[in-house]
């Protein structure tokens, strides 16, 4: 299926690896060009480059950190007005929350609630005037199955959450839509930082952790990124102009509960 945006431009942030990649990858397979954002210049650029040769797209890239004012500046300026934003920020560290101090609870914030919220801010006005534009944030299936060690992604996530479902619903009706990706155990280098947590607290085997995770989901795997790409492409397309304020699951059916 066709999506409709071939000829759009998106801002894809987190993007020189994981799941951030694989949206910017989906996009651009159909014909979408990006702004490319990492902190790390050689993994960026690599990961342009080969996007450009498999899709022949233009791909800009930022080498910037978007939690600082500074790097939302640098981010936007290869093209101040994107048809598409996706948000996507690694997660604090894993820990227990009586060792985490204030300043522990401020950066949490500030990558994964209120980064987010100053891109929005700063490109959404330009998608209203067009009366087109996708915004998809990359939070996390801890906002609705909260993990214990996680607690502050998934509390500064939940901001997140509460923001957009009140925004998203002013902005429908001019064809702009806010939605969430939820992702649950996926092959990424989060999944696997969240794994050595649970084997050192448990005194076990890395392996032995990770194979006890993949057996425990229903689909008895862990979720290939491009899975999530591939949906993020879509709630960026022209047919999903009707979907907003959403937060869509994607654990391969850990979640246990109706909704």
């Amino acid at each position: 299926m066709r999506l409709g945006i071939e000829g759009r431009h998106a801002l894809v942030c987190g993007s020189s690896k994981g799941l951030g990649r694989a949206c910017a990858e989906s996009l651009a397979a159909d014909g979408v060009s990006l702004t490319m954002v990492a902190r790390g210049r050689e993994t960026l650029e690599l990961a342009a480059e080969e996007i450009r040769h498999s899709y022949g797209v233009t791909v800009h890239t930022v080498a910037a950190d978007i939690v600082t004012p500074e790097g939302r500046k640098a981010a936007l300026a290869p093209h101040p007005a994107p048809d598409i934003l996706v948000t996507n920020a690694g997660g604090p560290p894993p820990g227990h929350f009586r060792d985490w101090s204030r300043n522990d609870w401020l950066s949490a914030l500030d990558a994964n609630m209120l980064a987010p919220i100053e891109l929005i801010r700063s490109t959404i006005d330009t998608m209203l005037e067009r009366r087109f534009g996708r915004i998809v944030n990359i939070t996390s299936a801890t906002v609705k199955a909260p993990v214990d060690i996680l607690g502050l992604s998934s509390g500064a996530r939940s901001g997140l959450t509460g923001f957009v479902a009140g925004l998203a619903r002013q902005v429908i009706a001019h064809n702009v839509t806010i939605n969430n990706l939820l992702p649950g155990p996926f092959e990424t280098a989060r999944l696997m930082d969240t794994a050595r947590q649970w084997a050192h607290d448990r005194s076990m085997d890395e392996e032995e952790v990770l194979a006890r995770r993949r057996a425990a989901n229903p689909a008895g795997r862990f979720g290939d990124p491009r899975e999530l790409g591939d949906t993020c492409a879509f709630l960026c397309s022209a047919q999903a102009g009707f979907i907003t304020g959403q937060n869509l699951l994607l654990d391969g059916g850990a979640y246990p509960g109706t909704f």
